[in-house]
């Protein structure tokens, strides 16, 4: 039984609870993006505004196109559905845009209403979107799990002091950066094994 105590729920979106084929490789040689730089950081610093609209576009249209052809991850579905039932709270933290967002949660009826993008905070790793949700539900960060399948997913738990839940990512050696729950499918959560408190 997984013992630590859980209040809430917080989910990345691509790749955790819908499928994605953003090729970033692509999309980085695209914008002149050096390859072991993260691409929104890289576009945030360019200094000319029409470069930086042009790529800022040129990412959007991506995801927009991605947003058309994603599918539920295997097993993220039911285990959702488990949570809503029991009225525990959730949230989704992505790094993808509003529109795609949107399309995304509203094409696969994803029941979750607190979602924030870029637009809404600062990009994971950052912790700025996961406290703000823990402040707005009134939990100490640490009974809250954030569920990601990235090492930006794992670093945003870790500075919010949350409790890190990887989907199929392992971390690299020697990696600084902890994780509290490992699992490669959804069907492995027991939600009756896991220590949720709901009000």
């Amino acid at each position: 039984m997984y013992k630590k105590l859980i209040k809430g729920f917080i989910f990345d979106l691509d790749g955790t609870l819908v499928t994605s084929d953003l090729d970033f490789v692509k999309l980085k040689n695209e914008v002149g993006c050096p390859h072991d730089q993260d691409i929104l950081a890289y576009i945030k610093h360019i200094d000319d505004p029409a470069t930086k609209a042009a790529a800022q576009q040129l990412v959007e249209q991506m995801e927009l196109e991605d947003a058309l052809n994603c599918q539920w991850i295997p097993g993220a579905e039911a285990f959702i559905e488990q949570l809503r039932m029991k009225d525990v709270p959730m949230a989704i933290v992505t790094r993808n845009c509003r529109v795609a967002t949107s399309l995304k949660i509203d094409n696969h009826n994803i029941p979750i209403k607190l979602v924030l993008t870029r637009e809404d905070a600062t990009c994971k790793p950052d912790p700025e979107a996961l406290l703000f949700i823990a402040k707005q539900w009134g939990f100490a960060p640490s009974e809250l799990a954030y569920v990601g399948d990235y090492l930006y997913d794992i670093q945003a738990a870790n500075r919010a002091q949350m409790q890190a839940w990887s989907y199929k990512y392992q971390l690299p050696q020697q990696s600084e950066s902890q994780i509290d729950l490992h699992f490669n499918c959804f069907t492995q959560l027991d939600i009756d094994q896991l220590n949720i408190q709901t009000l």
